[in-house]
C-alpha cells in the first residue's frame, strides 16, 4: 500500500452510501480515514455550525473485510474538517481529502450552498488538496439515500485521486469539483470547465406572500441550452452529458482588470 493518506468527507453524513462508495473507490491506495457528519448536512456551505460540544466519535467502518479508522461528529461539513485538522491530523495532515460522492450534481452559481464543496475548499484552508465530487441524481434523492449506480463516479474519483496524489496542483487549484452526469459509463467523456454565472437550482413559491413558509419553496433545476456557455460546467453536465471537471480557488477575488476598475471609480 502507498504511504498516502486520504481523508474523506461528505454533508450526506455518516451512513451515506456515497460516503461507502468513496472509501471504496481509494482503499488501496493509501490510508484512509472517514470524518464525517453525523446527520445530512446538505446545503450547509462552508459554515461552521453544530453542536460545539460534540467530538469525533469513532465508528466501526468496514470496507472490503477491513476495518478502517472513522469518525462521526455533529456539525456542518466544514467544521467537522476543521475539527479534524485541528485534531487527528493535528502532526500529520492528509495528502487529499475527498468530499462525496454526493447525492446530486453541484453546479453552477450553486456550488456555494454547497456543503461538498465547503467541506473541501476548508480543507484547501489547511493547504490541503482536495476533490469534491457529486452524482446527479433527482432532486428527491438529494435528501434520502437512494439506489444508485456508483460504478462511473468511483472510477473518475480514482483516476483524478491518483494525479492529484502523485503530481502537485497547480497555483490557485484549491479544489477540484467533479460532476458525474447520470447514466455516464467510465467511457464517458470528461471535459475541464468553468462555474456557469446562473444557478442551475432554483426556488418557486406559488402564490408567494410575506406570510408564505420557506419550506413552502419548490426545488427546480431550470436549464438554458440557448444562453449557457459550452464551456460551463451545467452545459458539459446536463446538455453534452459528460463529466464535468471545474477547478476552484479559495481566492475570491474577481478577475477583473483592476485599471479597468480604478477607472470605473474615479468619477
Amino acid at each position: 500500500m502507498n504511504n498516502f493518506r486520504i481523508a474523506i468527507t461528505n454533508d450526506d453524513g455518516i451512513d451515506s452510501p456515497g460516503l461507502m462508495a468513496a472509501a471504496k473507490a481509494v482503499a488501496d491506495m493509501g490510508e484512509v480515514i472517514v470524518i464525517a457528519p453525523t446527520n445530512q448536512q446538505t446545503g450547509m456551505g462552508r459554515s461552521l455550525t453544530g453542536d460545539h460540544d460534540a467530538h469525533l466519535q469513532p465508528i466501526k467502518y468496514r470496507i472490503n473485510s477491513t476495518d478502517i479508522q472513522a469518525y462521526h461528529c455533529n456539525g456542518s461539513p466544514a467544521l467537522v474538517v476543521r475539527h479534524a485538522m485541528q485534531t487527528i491530523f493535528n502532526n500529520r495532515k492528509p495528502d487529499l481529502l475527498i468530499s462525496g460522492i454526493n447525492y446530486g450534481e453541484n453546479l453552477g452559481h450553486s456550488v456555494t450552498c454547497s456543503g461538498t464543496v465547503g467541506a473541501a475548499l476548508e480543507a484547501g484552508n489547511y493547504n490541503v488538496p482536495a476533490i469534491a465530487i457529486s452524482k446527479q441524481t433527482d432532486i428527491r434523492s438529494h435528501l434520502t439515500y437512494t439506489e444508485q449506480d456508483w460504478l462511473a463516479s468511483t472510477y473518475f474519483l480514482k483516476y483524478f485521486s491518483s494525479i492529484v496524489l502523485e503530481k502537485t496542483m497547480l497555483p490557485d487549484v484549491d479544489v477540484l469539483k467533479i460532476d458525474v452526469p447520470d447514466g455516464a459509463s467510465p467511457k464517458t467523456k470528461w471535459k475541464i470547465t468553468k462555474l456557469a454565472r446562473t444557478s442551475y437550482y432554483k426556488k418557486k413559491i406559488d402564490n408567494p406572500t410575506a406570510a408564505s413558509k420557506i419550506s413552502e419553496a419548490k426545488t427546480t433545476i431550470s436549464v438554458d441550452k440557448k444562453t449557457l456557455d459550452p464551456e460551463s460546467d451545467i452545459y458539459v453536465l446536463a446538455v453534452a452529458k459528460q463529466v464535468s471537471v471545474t477547478p476552484l480557488s479559495l481566492d475570491l477575488t474577481s478577475r477583473v482588470d483592476s485599471s479597468e476598475l480604478r477607472n470605473q471609480f474615479d468619477l
